[in-house]
């Protein structure tokens, strides 16, 4: 095919990149070539505008054995075991096909711990959606939530943790972060290296097909009118199919036969074997010819672009090549030997005979274009104007916020996923962190995912603080230490100026809350145009979180355990009702000042939670969060099995308005119960630690929550009128 300027844009590259390409190769690319260019330089897989922001992140720290470069990050929980986790995107995909594209997803996400030589023990997600009123919510809701479900049960790896929320910025483009983490011997970790010159490649997985090609540079373009004509750019995924891989890969890795190992994900053979080549500083050479098809005719084109599912290229130690056949004979998988390593620092490929590809490698990689895109800041002066001290029909708007959208259970969502599987589960989804033990250890390891979105948007470097400071709350929550984070930065198109304003704020915040909470970054992904006909999504850093807690039988969940106990909150209260989900939902807006936040009391903070769940001082710990100190004592009080009540006596209603108590979301705060006999340890070890406590109320088995200032009763709730609306609140999607 020419090469004429229509081609080369069809491509997703710029005059100025063609002409780049133009002086590598010294001469015009093939068609071919040019393909192997437009993927590799795409956003998604180049990282091209964020680059040159990412290199900012903190990501060092003791607890740390590989940051970022590789393709999951690891850090070390002791007893020789590492912890690999990473968290990707499959936001368009998911929005053109929900089912295919989030099951996808899930699988990738997989094949990238255990292409690292871990076994996955965990999965989990961070979602977004639309407005609850729009057409296309419900229908994406259920296609997502299925296709999550369908691959991760398939594989027997527990879903145990996420987040979803619902706002009209993502009418058009709905989030799907997918979250894995394996565990791994720290002397048996592998690398995506293309290493020793003349080892042999291998190809091994489901054969290729015309499926998802040009899903890479799909990712990397805003949606249009015809975003429905990408279906066929969005994989087909077969979890049956990556489970008997995910055994054999294993096996492959303790036989001591693999030099290098990376999974076929985004750009799929075009990537690994590039990418692979390129950290070893090597070359390699592909016959094409012997990659495994299910389809008849495909081009070299078609072959080296198509993203077909459960696909590993493997470098192999020579003279092992025929026991890792035998190895993958015995598991029924396709397999070939489709190449090998070279010293000439470039691909090439052939096809019935012919050299059909020879790029050099480094340009393609390390050298690929980094832009330094134009940044505009914006300051938001929006006043925020609610009434207050209003106890008008209180109790019903109450009723009506515990069911709305984003405070509701999310267990519509949650209850399709198998969370016990593998039966090391020991908090699932509606804790404030999942946690899986550790077999042949007393470990258990905390996982959580959170964004802040609406705080981002009002200010994006203070928002990516708060949001890794959520996180850490809901990791300490459990009990368990904050350890290091995944991050993946969902943004809108960044050609627009206030884009990628968001986008560098956001990573200076989050950088700073790392480095003063000891949670360095170790992976991560960018995840730019989610937009449609020009408009974007709210600005959304998602933050994957992992812990540890040395004694798991300590572990506390996030609900109430009996009748008789104190309560007691950390932190203090704010006017503030900036970027509030009260402010959000009953009066739709978002304010323009977000409440402030104090780093070394949050780690302060943190500490207290962590030496008091390590005394066993508390009985069951939950951080205040979205929809503020309201949301949190009635969800609470829904414990796993019966429901009881409490009294909250203790308010500071003379100092701040009733609407900034109930429903402020003043960070820093965790609302905990312990027996009343811990009481003077509790207050010395808060004291101790310079943390702010009041003992707010006690639980009752009343089923009701009732408020009351100098022993009168100013509000009560019925749990079971609470429930039923929290229960219920997503129930219509289904």
């Amino acid at each position: 095919m020419e090469i004429t300027k229509e081609v080369v844009k069809e491509h997703g590259l710029t005059e100025e990149e063609y002409e780049k390409i133009l002086e590598i190769l010294e001469r015009k690319p093939n068609y071919n070539e040019l393909g192997i260019f437009s993927v590799m330089w795409s956003e998604h897989c180049s990282y091209k505008s964020s680059r040159v922001h990412l290199r900012n992140f903190h990501t060092e720290g003791k607890q740390v054995i590989l940051g970022p470069g590789e393709n999951a990050g690891v850090v070390d929980i002791g007893d020789g075991l590492g912890i690999v986790f990473k968290m990707e995107s499959h936001n368009h995909p998911s929005f053109i096909e929900p089912f295919q594209g989030a099951a996808t997803g899930v699988g990738g996400i997989m094949r990238d711990i255990f292409t690292m030589g871990a076994r996955p023990i965990a999965s989990l997600n961070l979602l977004r959606f639309g407005q609850k009123s729009n057409q296309k919510t419900g229908y994406l809701v259920r296609g997502v939530s299925a296709g999550i479900s369908h691959y991760g049960n398939c594989m027997g790896i527990p879903t145990i943790a996420g987040e979803t929320f619902f706002d009209a910025s993502y009418d058009g483009n709905n989030l799907v972060n997918a979250m894995t983490l394996g565990l791994v011997e720290k002397d048996k970790i592998f690398t995506g290296s293309a290493s020793g010159v003349g080892n042999k490649v291998y190809y091994i997985g489901s054969k290729t097909g015309r499926d998802g090609i040009h899903g890479a540079t799909m990712a990397s373009a805003s949606f249009t009118e015809e975003t429905e004509e990408k279906r066929p750019t969005v994989q087909v995924g077969d979890p049956f199919a990556e489970k008997v891989l995910l055994e054999a890969v294993l096996e492959l890795m303790e036989s001591g036969a693999v030099e290098g190992i990376q999974d076929m994900g985004a750009a799929g053979l075009t990537s690994s074997s590039i990418e692979m080549a390129d950290r070893a500083g090597n070359g390699i050479r592909i016959n094409l010819d012997n990659v495994p098809q299910r389809e008849e005719n495909m081009t070299p084109y078609e072959i080296m672009l198509s993203e077909s599912q459960e696909r590993m290229l493997v470098v192999i130690k020579k003279g092992m090549e025929k026991f890792v056949s035998e190895i993958i004979d015995k598991w029924d998988i396709a397999q070939a030997e489709i190449g090998e390593v070279t010293d000439t620092g470039r691909i090439e490929c052939f096809a019935k005979g012919e050299r059909v590809m020879n790029i050099p490698i480094k340009p393609l990689v390390s050298s690929a274009p980094v832009l330094n895109r134009p940044i505009k800041a914006y300051s938001r002066d929006e006043k925020i104007n609610i009434p207050l001290n209003n106890d008008e029909n209180l109790e019903e708007r109450i009723y009506e916020f515990i069911g709305s959208v984003n405070l509701c259970s999310k267990r519509c969502i949650y209850s399709q996923y198998d969370y016990m599987v593998g039966t090391d589960t020991v908090n699932g989804p509606e804790n404030d962190s999942g946690i899986v033990k550790i077999k042949g250890t007393t470990k258990g390891v905390a996982v959580t995912t959170d964004s802040l979105s609406r705080y981002c948007f009002i200010n994006p470097y203070e928002g990516g603080k708060h949001t890794v400071a959520e996180a850490a709350r809901n990791i300490a929550s459990s009990g368990a230490k904050p350890l290091a984070i995944t991050d993946c930065m969902n943004f809108g198109n960044p050609e627009v100026p206030e884009v990628m304003y968001q986008f560098a704020e956001s990573v200076k915040g989050i950088t700073e809350a790392c480095i003063a909470l000891d949670t360095p970054v170790v992976s991560g992904n960018v995840s730019f145009y989610n937009e449609t006909n020009g408009v974007g999504i709210y600005p959304t850093p998602g933050i994957g979180m992992v812990g540890l807690i040395e004694d798991v039988t300590k572990a506390k969940k996030s609900f109430f355990t009996e009748a008789g106990q104190d309560i007691y909150m950390t932190g203090t209260f704010s006017e503030v009702l900036d970027g509030s989900e009260y402010a959000s939902y009953f009066f739709k807006q978002v304010g323009s000042q977000l409440p402030e936040l104090d780093l070394k009391r949050e780690m302060q903070t943190i500490q207290f939670i962590l030496e008091a769940v390590d005394k066993e001082l508390v009985t069951a710990v939950h951080d205040v969060a979205i929809g503020g100190l309201i949301k949190t004592l009635l969800t609470s009080l829904f414990t796993e099995d019966m429901l009881i009540g409490a009294e909250i006596s203790n308010l500071p209603l003379d100092d701040f308005s009733l609407e900034s108590i109930l429903f402020g979301e003043v960070s820093g705060r965790f609302v905990f119960t312990a027996d009343t006999n811990n009481a003077s340890q509790i207050e010395e070890l808060a004291n101790s630690n310079s943390i702010p406590l009041t003992k707010i109320g006690s639980t009752n088995d009343l089923q009701n929550l009732t408020f009351t200032k100098n022993d009168k009763t100013f509000l009560s709730l019925d749990i079971k009128t609470a429930f039923k609306n929290w229960n219920e609140g997503l129930s219509n999607f289904f």
